[in-house]
């Protein structure tokens, strides 16, 4: 018979309590609205406290609110930040840090889409997709991980899409695609870069999701056109909800999920296998 010390099924801590989050301080960039709402209220039902990031502050302070009032024994905060600005960034980072003595799980899940065909598309648009689809995770990331790296502990997940492995039709949007797929590469680098130094990097990749803006362009022509396309590819014939997609964040920010580093999650429905 093996011995409980030598056994790390008997000895170690039980499944539940490697889930939960307690003790922990995350943030959620683009968390105003959407997914990233979603998502910052995932980590903070899980124990951790949560800074509530986005560009437009009033969003940011009414869903730091919402989790307040959700669960009342934990800390959020609003934090304005425009994730493509280095020194605002950094600011956000140093913040949290300074209230809470430290960061253990950064998502970076802010973004934009745009449907344009690539020969109509302006090199305005590509530059602006890039800059805030696959720039911003990088800059959010190394502040992140600067901090991480005096701990030896950190889980910085960031917000892919099944996007960066497909061409995604009808609609044209290959500068989300690529700035998508940009985030994939940038993940599995930073993941085996940074694994020596305590600091996990993976990705979640999330199919086509039920948001308010998507159910908005569902209602546009366009829109009308191409949901019918959408579901007759998908296995559970349906679009995710953005709760769908809060425990494959939470596993990737828990310690259940320490040994995990430089992967992707996607969570489609059953898009990808077709």
């Amino acid at each position: 018979m093996v011995e409980k010390s030598n056994d790390p099924v008997l000895s170690g801590k039980t499944i539940m309590e490697r889930f939960s989050l307690r003790g922990k301080t995350a943030l959620v960039t683009g968390a105003g609205q959407g997914i990233g709402r979603a998502l910052a209220h995932g980590l903070a039902d899980a124990g951790a406290y949560v800074a509530v990031v986005d560009l437009d502050l009033d969003l940011a302070e009414q869903v730091s609110s919402e989790i307040k009032i959700r669960n009342p024994h934990l800390e959020s905060m609003a934090i304005k930040t425009d994730v493509t600005n280095p020194d605002q960034v950094t600011q956000m980072v140093d913040k949290i840090v300074k209230t809470w003595g430290k960061l253990t799980i950064g998502c970076n899940n802010a973004g934009i889409g745009q449907w344009v065909d690539t020969l109509d598309m302006s090199y305005e648009d590509w530059q602006r997709m890039i800059k805030i689809d696959l720039d911003s995770v990088f800059l959010c990331a190394q502040a992140e991980a600067r901090h991480m790296v005096s701990n030896n502990y950190g889980k910085i997940i960031n917000t892919a899409s099944m996007s960066g492995y497909i061409a995604n039709y009808p609609q044209g949007q290959s500068h989300y695609n690529t700035a998508k797929a940009g985030v994939l590469s940038l993940t599995r680098c930073l993941g085996t870069e940074w694994a020596e130094k305590g600091i996990r990097v993976n990705s979640l990749s999330p199919g086509y999701t039920r948001t308010s803006l998507v159910a908005e362009l569902l209602k546009t022509e366009l829109g009308q056109k191409v949901s019918p396309i959408w579901l007759a590819r998908i296995p559970q014939n349906k679009m995710a909800e953005v709760t769908d997609l809060q425990g494959a964040v939470n596993f990737m920010a828990s310690e259940a999920s320490d040994y995990m580093t430089a992967s992707d999650i996607v969570v489609d429905g059953g898009y990808l296998a077709w």
